[in-house]
């Protein structure tokens, strides 16, 4: 039978060890390898990117001059210090950043750029440094250039990162349509990290979206007075996170986003009552982080109310945000077509 429980009647707590050992890849990234990655023949840099990771683990751990006291007095070497993978959605970029993570000698973290932030904002910058430089590597999915504060304040942490010896890998997301086929964001992203550029391998993955290849739309939401009973059937074993979704966008103004893995740590399948448009953009931001979270857990959705395509207000959608919003809503539309119709959110 299954297990309900309700995410808002939770408030975890993490010790500075507990929230490190989350910073892995995610469940769906857990086995993967380079070899697992399979390059679409019409897209050679989707093969460039593997053989480039690939030599670049070889580095990890090794002092290749990215060490301050390198700098200074090592013999000078063509060698990068850091890799940043470039493109549009859905083209196997966290697939290949985790690879590397396998690939690499630890100790090492992986974790998104909201992560890395939240994280700063949990323990304190220097004291986020201090646990970091003692990392051979560290990478960061999804790095946002869409907030001033939170690009500089992570372009200073990767300097004093680099400048300890430690190697890096970035990606990023970009959207359909956009200028320059995404090497606007590359150019962007060099112009942000300004003295770290040089050290960074800027590689641009293209490549066709695969979780909208062929696939249908999300369905329907379901009736309200259905979800409870058609989720319990399809998930008889499991345990169920149900909750109103007023009431849960409310509580995670209570939970720091550092967090929300804990928070969903028991949750196999959510159920959502009314979902609705959100309109204030801070429980938007912090509804992204809850979605890449249940994303990395794999965690199938039921619920009522509006479609997932319409959780973001028009605006929204078009404003500064506009990457992190396009990326839950694909995120939860795969999601909730696991919950409703059985399809792997891929």
């Amino acid at each position: 039978m299954a297990k309900i429980i309700h995410l808002t009647q939770t408030t975890p707590n993490l010790s500075v060890d507990e929230l490190l050992a989350g910073f892995h890849p995610s469940y769906r990234f857990g086995e993967v390898s380079f070899n697992t990655y399979r390059p679409d023949p019409n897209q050679p840099s989707q093969a460039e990117a593997v053989s480039k990771l690939s030599n670049f683990a070889q580095t990890v751990g090794k002092n290749n001059g990215g060490g301050l006291f390198s700098k200074l007095f090592g013999k000078k070497t063509t060698a990068k210090n850091g890799m940043y993978l470039d493109g549009g959605f859905g083209v196997g970029k966290t697939h290949l950043l985790a690879s590397l993570w396998h690939a690499s000698p630890g100790p090492k973290a992986f974790g998104t750029f909201v992560e890395y932030t939240n994280l700063v904002g949990a323990l304190s910058f220097r004291r986020t440094v201090e646990v970091l430089s003692e990392y051979k590597l560290v990478c960061i999915d999804e790095f946002e250039l869409d907030d001033p504060g939170d690009t500089v304040l992570m372009s200073r942490l990767m300097r004093e990162l680099s400048d300890a010896g430690v190697k890096l890998a970035a990606t990023s997301n970009t959207l359909p349509g956009a200028l320059g086929e995404g090497r606007f964001a590359a150019v962007d992203f060099q112009r942000e990290i300004k003295t770290l550029s040089e050290q960074f391998d800027v590689h641009r993955v293209d490549g066709v979206d695969f979780r909208h290849r062929g696939l249908p739309d999300a369905p329907q939401p379901l009736d309200d007075s259905a979800i409870e009973d058609f989720a319990t059937e399809r998930y008889p074993e499991a345990t169920l996170a149900v909750d109103g979704f007023a009431e849960l966008v409310a509580h995670l103004h209570k939970v720091h986003p550092s967090r929300y893995r804990q928070l969903l740590a028991e949750t196999d399948a959510l159920v959502l009552h009314n979902v609705h448009t959100i309109t204030d953009q801070s429980i938007a931001l912090r509804f992204v982080v809850l979605a890449d979270r249940l994303y990395d857990k794999d965690v199938p959705i039921v619920a009522s109310g509006k479609p997932f395509s319409e959780l973001f207000t028009a605006e929204m959608m078009a404003g500064g945000y506009q990457k992190k919003y396009y990326r839950a809503v694909s995120r939860l539309t795969a999601l909730a077509r696991e919950g409703q119709v059985g399809e792997p959110a891929l």
